[in-house]
């Protein structure tokens, strides 16, 4: 965790500190005063709630201070203030300086799909050779990427941060606090359409991290995304393709399901073809491993200081984590996100599996504009052509979904829609068998873990 002197914190923010000792050390950084701990510096942001509210229940929990963007009262006698314009902009004006006094290189993850796991997966094998500060969760946005950077401590060579997106220009922000020296682009899918319109606008939106990286920075780009191969030109350096394409510097080919026990494939790495057994069950994790694997090669790792580690790997939970439960009932949990891509990645792999049914709870894809009726009907109708028996749908699109997998002849009888997640956890344990496997997956604003805690519960086992 960066340390730095309250005068400190004053200058790089461009602020002016109003109250306290200007040699007091800020023991760490946070924005939500629930969780910020004893001699850190509360960042009063303004947004759907307003931080300075909060000031005090920062000074309950032990905070040295805050900044801050307008006249307040401190809530203490010895409670610090340092006054700035903007205190979102002032905590990436702290974390863009921390990084660049630092020797530290940047790895910067950006894409449509697997974001996060890319960026745990790269950490993990980054991590045989160096000290790797990654990005916590999903910080991705503006705050959780400059918190992530804060995080940073004397002996981390590397940092990997996740750098996420919906609009234009957000990119090109979180590249210009932290500068790429290896920028990875998983994919380009149809997410966020509902504010960007077209796949070309997403393309585009993902490119900035192009732009952003240090001279002489490696890209690693999806060499089977026609999209991102066209952007290639914008970058700085080296170019590394990962995928299935033939011309990829990292590929894989025949992949191959191993049911319960993960994938097998032929991997080319560092110019030499091997077989490879991965542990995780979705295919659409091959890819973002692949991503990972052009990470490690653009820092020159050798295959032998990998190799063990792609056995451990797994995918971050609410991402494809494996719940074996009572009666012989397989839960993967996919509740984190979902888009028309990974959905339909989901459902093809996991339908190979053994089991008794194959039942899936399908939560809404948000963020799709105009589209988003006829990419759900399409997702029913997708679901029962590749063979899962039962389906449970859950939000404002559930019938739309419903529509097409009867339309694709699933009976409706094996069939439910409900208009939350609430409603349908409360209903889930009934729609389960023994020996059944259960996806249950749909984008964060569904709140689809409420239907895998409940179906935890209900069939733990004895």
């Amino acid at each position: 965790m960066a340390e730095l002197r309250l005068e400190r914190v004053a200058a790089l923010t461009g602020g002016r500190l109003v109250q306290g000792d200007p040699g007091a050390v800020a023991g760490g950084f946070g924005i939500d005063s629930r969780i910020i701990g004893p001699g850190e510096l509360f960042f009063a942001v303004v947004a759907a709630r307003d931080g300075h509210d909060f000031l005090a229940d920062a000074a309950a929990r032990g905070a040295l201070g805050a900044v801050v963007s307008r006249d307040v009262r401190p809530p203490r006698p010895d409670f610090a203030l340092v006054r700035v314009g903007d205190a979102v902009e002032a905590l990436e004006s702290l974390a863009r300086a921390v990084l660049a006094a630092r020797p530290v290189r940047v790895v910067g993850v950006t894409g449509s799909l697997g974001k996060t796991t890319t960026k745990e997966f790269a950490a993990a094998l980054l991590a045989t050779r160096y000290a790797v500060l990654k990005s916590a969760g999903n910080f991705n946005n503006r705050l959780g990427l400059s918190l992530s950077a804060l995080k940073l401590e004397e002996g981390h060579e590397v940092a990997v941060l996740e750098m996420g997106m919906s609009a234009p220009g957000e990119i090109r922000a979180l590249a210009a606090v932290a500068p790429p020296d290896v920028a990875v682009i998983t994919n380009v899918a149809p997410v966020h359409l509902e504010f960007l319109k077209t796949l070309e606008a997403v393309a585009e939106a993902k490119a900035e991290i192009l732009e952003g990286m240090k001279a002489g920075g490696t890209a690693v780009l999806n060499g089977d995304d026609p999209r991102l191969r066209e952007k290639a030109g914008r970058a700085p350096g080296r170019v590394i393709r990962f995928g299935f394409s033939v011309g990829c510097e990292v590929r894989a080919s025949g992949l191959e399901s191993l049911g319960y026990d993960g994938w097998r494939f032929d991997l080319v790495f560092g110019g030499r073809k091997r077989a490879v057994r991965v542990p995780f069950l979705s295919a659409g994790f091959v890819s973002d491993l692949l991503a990972a694997l052009g990470a490690a090669a653009a820092f020159g790792l050798p295959w032998e200081s990998l190799e063990k580690t792609l056995a451990r790997l797994e995918p971050p939970a609410g991402r494809g984590r494996v719940l074996r439960l009572g009666r012989g009932i397989v839960l993967i949990d996919e509740s984190y996100n979902s888009s028309p891509v990974a959905l339909d990645g989901a459902l093809r792999s996991y339908v190979r599996l053994p089991a008794g049914r194959r039942v899936a709870f399908l939560g809404d894809m948000l963020e799709l504009g105009e589209g988003a009726e006829a990419f759900h009907r399409e997702a029913g109708g997708r679901a029962v052509r590749e063979g899962w028996d039962v389906l449970a749908a859950v939000g404002p699109l559930a019938e739309k979904l419903l529509a097409g997998a009867r339309e694709a002849g699933l009976p409706a009888a094996r069939t439910a829609a409900f208009p939350s997640s609430a409603e349908a956890a409360s209903s889930a344990a009934g729609l389960v068998r023994p020996g059944d496997l259960v996806l249950v997956k749909g984008s964060r604003g569904v709140r689809m873990e409420t239907i895998v805690v409940r179906l935890e519960k209900a069939f733990k086992e004895k």
